[in-house]
């Protein structure tokens, strides 16, 4: 059995998921939200991320994290501030010596979906009906659970196939050996 840890990076709000795999059965164990306090600098929203991070290491103890990557929008600036929010959270993770994945938001998306242009709506509710929840998840947890979803729908093709995936080329996993 392995626990996942997904993780929605954001300088506001991060969102972060637990589930269990064992072979192909998914079972939801935890989700939530970090919230910096508003009123906090940078520094300061930067340091509540990587200290929430620890307690949720600590108190969850996952075998392996999957991250969304970060996508450049319109906004440069929010980019950036999306990058070092990142960048707190894998400092984190890698304090903990925890393997991590990272993710494309559309690859997610497709992967808990179907569909990479999926919106948040359908990310809520398809994380629901998959996790078997009662209620829908908050926005960033249930982005978090589809993060982790992801992770363990690439670890059961990974267990299929027997190849060593390193990355995705052409929207497809790629063992990094040419065809």
């Amino acid at each position: 059995m392995a626990l996942i840890l997904g993780i929605d990076p954001g300088s506001r709000k991060t969102g972060y998921g637990v589930i269990a795999q064992e072979g192909r059965v998914l079972r939801y164990l935890a989700s939530g939200v970090i919230r910096p306090p508003l009123g906090d600098d940078l520094c300061g929203r930067l340091g509540v991320l990587f200290d929430g991070m620890r307690q949720i290491l600590m108190q969850y103890q996952p075998d392996e994290c999957a991250i969304e990557k970060v996508f450049m929008a319109k906004n440069a600036a929010s980019a950036l501030v999306l990058g070092q929010a990142r960048g707190a959270l894998l400092a984190a993770l890698a304090d903990a010596r925890l393997p991590v994945a990272e993710y494309e938001t559309r690859k997610v998306k497709q992967a808990v979906t179907g569909q990479g242009n999926a919106d948040k709506v359908q990310v809520q509710q398809m994380v629901q009906s998959l996790l078997r929840l009662s209620g829908s998840p908050q926005e960033d947890a249930a982005d978090a659970l589809a993060v982790a979803l992801c992770h363990a729908q690439t670890r059961c093709y990974i267990a299929a196939t027997g190849l060593g995936v390193d990355r995705f080329r052409r929207g497809r996993l790629s063992s990094g050996v040419a065809p």
